[in-house]
């Protein structure tokens, strides 16, 4: 990790080693997110692709075999979906 030397108002730096205290990290660690999120702001941000779970025609709710109590039955529903996408 490389060192970066930067003048501030002492007092700001009191101030912020104090609220990086009370919300339990540091100063340089804080300094290093904001950093980080402000290179974030030029990175092009690429829309999520949400898979949709398949629906029955006929009722309009989910497909038979889809257990909707269960979390693996969904993902094992939009994996499958996936998978008829990418063949087309």
């Amino acid at each position: 990790m490389a060192n970066l030397t930067i003048s501030l108002d002492e007092n700001l730096i009191k101030l912020a080693r104090i609220k990086a205290i009370q919300e339990g990290t540091s100063l340089s660690a804080k300094v290093r997110e904001m950093l980080a999120a402000y290179v974030r702001q030029d990175l092009p941000i690429t829309p999520l692709a949400i898979p949709k779970l398949p629906v029955s025609n006929a009722t309009g709710g989910l497909m038979p075999g889809i257990d909707p109590s269960s979390n693996r039955s969904y993902y094992e529903a939009m994996d499958a979906d996936l998978d008829i996408l990418k063949l087309r």
